[in-house]
């Protein structure tokens, strides 16, 4: 592979061939985060909001592990297990993104790994 594997403890580790993220000429790439406790190695229990949470945790901690940040995420892809979700995924979601408004995209999948309510990959720039 051409690109830089970008590995931190802060963030659970690969559940399958992947890795956390790659960085590739002045971007990178996050695998999809669910929300996976890195120390436990287990889902957080509760709502859509206590799973986003956690999930925007290991989103960042894998950012903060390449050298960038969440201000340099240019686009997000986002599932959900429930559309019905929406509006209380987003309100965490924008608290984490502050005032950077990427070009994202949020689709409703059948299941998520491990029983799921939300998974959260990200682009960013690292120039």
């Amino acid at each position: 592979m051409a690109g830089e594997i970008i590995s931190t403890e802060n963030a659970p580790g690969a559940i399958g061939p992947y890795s956390q993220a790659v960085k590739l000429g002045g971007l990178l790439f996050t695998a999809g985060q669910i929300p996976l406790d890195p120390a436990t190695g287990q889902i957080v229990e509760g709502d859509i909001k206590a799973q986003t949470e956690r999930v925007m945790q290991n989103v960042v901690a894998i950012l903060e592990a390449a050298g960038t940040s969440i201000d340099n995420v240019v686009k997000t892809t986002c599932f959900v297990t429930d559309l019905g979700d929406f509006a209380a995924f987003n309100e965490v979601y924008a608290k984490y993104m502050g005032s950077n408004r990427p070009a994202r995209s949020t689709v409703q999948v059948a299941a998520l790994p491990a029983g799921a309510l939300v998974e959260v990959e990200t682009v960013a720039s690292c120039e």
